[in-house]
């Protein structure tokens, strides 16, 4: 394993960011949670924009991105809203515009919605992702690239 190579598809990468949206607001740092992310660049463990800007950059250096909503979360879908009858919450329950809930979708799959109208007897859940529609800025630093050579992976494949 080395330490100092150019991101490509496969490595392993240790990185620092700050996410803002386009007003300078931050809705993300790894630097609020005192420690770097690991993941593996170009297998779709991050959005399309991300993993595509962390391509050719070195242990040590530092880059600022915008990505488009369509490299990012995608559009928001304007189909993609619900109405819910009250009473399938449970007692209780606190109703606010901008709330998110977790919720199940068709196939049982969890999917969280928010909360953007109420009436008497009604909501109405956007069940779009909260970041689609929205143009993300990153600033990424990358604090080191682990990388396996051709001879590594073949020395590690070999049996003596």
């Amino acid at each position: 394993m080395t330490n100092n190579n150019t991101v490509k598809t496969g490595d392993t990468v240790t990185l620092h960011y700050r996410g803002t949206f386009e007003d300078g607001t931050e809705f993300d740092s790894s630097h609020s949670r005192g420690e770097p992310i690991t993941v593996t660049a170009g297998v779709g463990q991050l959005i399309s924009g991300f993993d595509s800007a962390l391509e050719g950059m070195t242990t040590g250096t530092t880059k600022t991105v915008t990505i488009p909503p369509e490299q990012a979360y995608g559009d928001k879908n304007p189909d993609a809203f619900t109405s819910l009858n009250r009473s399938l919450f449970p007692e209780g329950f606190e109703f606010v515009v901008d709330k998110t809930v977790p919720l199940m979708g068709s196939n049982g799959e969890p999917v969280m919605g928010t909360i953007t109208e109420l009436t008497d007897d009604q909501i109405v859940v956007d069940l779009n992702h909260p970041m689609a529609g929205k143009t993300l800025n990153f600033e990424i630093e990358v604090v080191s690239v682990d990388t396996t050579t051709e001879e590594e992976a073949t020395d590690e494949t070999t049996v003596g």
